[in-house]
């Protein structure tokens, strides 16, 4: 039994040899070589026609719905980002609220204080112009920037020098 199996062994070694130097001479063979080249070559032409003609009566390739799945799972990537961001917020107000404090009331506090600052800032502001008196005096019309484009005229074409005829 141990002789045939390495009889087995011994025949399936010498067709694997005999395959792959088979192989190894109709890729090196030229004609051979060319013809897949040619097919590979009108493989390559004939998905471009089939997507053209899937273009032109608007139905999508296979290309386009590989496109379209992948951007829908990015976009559903984002999207459970975005509700775990929620969901965070969520527990940090369930939190705050469980502890007695309402984060809202703190934010309106927080809004009431700026807006006090805000007031003061605006007094302070309306007594220095006050206290400065007149506004500035304007720009003189000569430091004034000017649109070259729009205020310049096109140059004149110069006429050529005539040349004098002589007389016979």
């Amino acid at each position: 039994m141990a002789d045939d199996d390495g009889l087995r062994d011994r025949l399936a070694k010498q067709g694997e040899d005999a395959l792959g130097k088979l192989a190894q001479d109709l890729l090196e063979n030229p004609l051979v070589n060319g013809a897949i080249s040619r097919a590979f070559g009108a493989r390559e032409r004939a998905s471009q026609a089939q997507e053209a003609a899937l273009g032109a009566l608007n139905i999508p390739s296979a290309a386009d719905v590989e496109r379209l799945t992948r951007r829908l799972r990015s976009v559903s990537q984002r999207l459970e980002g975005i509700e775990d961001g929620v969901d965070r917020l969520d527990q940090r107000f369930a939190a705050l609220r469980a502890d007695g404090a309402d984060p809202l009331a703190s934010v309106g506090e927080r809004l009431g204080a700026i807006e006090t600052q805000l007031t003061k800032l605006a007094a302070d502001v309306s007594l220095l112009t006050g206290a400065l008196g007149s506004p500035p005096p304007p720009v003189p019309r000569e430091q004034e920037r000017l649109e070259v484009d729009a205020k310049t005229p096109a140059p004149k074409p110069r006429s050529k020098p005539r040349a004098k005829k002589k007389s016979a």
